[in-house]
């Protein structure tokens, strides 16, 4: 599969940050459990038990934010690598991090569930999450999954790295980033492809003796350029305007290395193919140079939320409430 669909840009949308929140844990630092007193990183974002549920690629703890309060709570994960939960280069101990990236609200047994996923950028980077209704959470790896999505090249190009998912109409929709390298003779691409829900929770819940399942709806993605930099996915939701994503213009070799960020884009998939995008703004209206990683949906018709990584431990995360304006639909 060489050819790939075009997003244009669009410039009768607005997308344009209305208020910015920095994501600061209600309880604090907890030195206990390896927690900082902020979110470090807003890889992606879902509603999930009526609050935004942020999950974090270097920090083991999902946030769950109510946003008209701002209260932020930490769910927390595993210790990881020597009992630790927060992992950057400062430490040294990058390469341990699960890289949690993508995270989506499925049905789940008495209520919704929230199906977190890893990158799949490393070989180890194979993690699943499942957070049940009631509070109930299973960290496992998926080596299977991951391999299989690998290997599909109409997906994962170059380098397999999933920063986006969404559930619609009984299928799990994944995104992938195509911000790698070349090589072996393949390119990096932005990607989607579709996972059969069924299929896909009865391997989670029993990986040993339930087949992977197989990749379809298959679609790349050439999504222009912000400031001459490669725009690419970083996350997506499903919304009344249709199937929204965000994308970012990061300046990076490789999909592990971060690079600078000239800014980021909001667009909107059609089930036809059509794709369009606009630059997200400040509310001067100036192009913000914010690194995008989360998407979901407002409270009010035209109203997104946001979340920006800094790639900066020592920065919280944001939470930027955004307008839509223009013909969305």
């Amino acid at each position: 599969m060489d050819s790939c669909l075009v997003s244009r840009r669009d410039p009768e949308l607005r997308a344009t940050i209305v208020s910015r929140t920095p994501l600061l844990y209600a309880e604090g630092a907890d030195h206990r459990a390896d927690r900082p007193a902020h979110v470090r990183a807003g890889s992606s974002l879902s509603w999930f038990n009526q609050r935004l549920a942020v999950v974090q690629d270097d920090a083991n703890f999902i946030a769950l934010i109510d946003p008209p309060s701002g209260h932020v709570e930490a769910l927390t994960l595993p210790r990881g690598h020597e009992g630790l939960r927060q992992f950057d280069d400062l430490r040294g101990n990058k390469r341990h991090k699960l890289d949690l990236e993508a995270c989506l609200t499925v049905p789940g047994c008495g209520g919704e569930s929230l199906l977190v996923l890893a990158s799949g950028s490393k070989k180890q980077r194979d993690a699943v999450v499942r957070v049940d209704s009631d509070g109930r959470l299973r960290l496992q790896r998926a080596p299977e999954l991951y391999r299989r999505l690998r290997k599909t090249e109409a997906f994962a190009g170059s380098q397999l790295n999933l920063e986006g998912a969404i559930y619609r109409d009984g299928s799990v929709r994944l995104f992938n980033r195509g911000n790698g390298e070349a090589r072996d003779g393949l390119q990096p691409v932005n990607a989607i492809c579709d996972l059969d829900w069924e299929e896909l929770k009865d391997y989670l819940d029993d990986p040993d003796e339930k087949r992977v399942p197989k990749p379809g709806g298959i679609r790349r993605y050439d999504l222009g350029n912000l400031r001459g930099v490669r725009l690419t996915f970083t996350d997506a939701t499903v919304s009344t305007q249709g199937l929204l994503y965000v994308a970012s213009a990061e300046n990076t070799e490789d999909a592990v290395s971060d690079g600078p960020v000239a800014g980021s884009a909001v667009g909107l998939l059609g089930d036809d193919g059509e794709a369009r995008w606009t630059a997200l703004c400040e509310a001067n209206g100036s192009l913000s140079a914010a690194k995008v990683e989360g998407i979901c949906t407002g409270a009010g018709a035209g109203e997104i939320y946001l979340t920006v990584d800094a790639d900066d431990p020592a920065q919280p995360s944001e939470l930027l409430k955004v307008a839509l304006t223009g013909p969305w639909d």
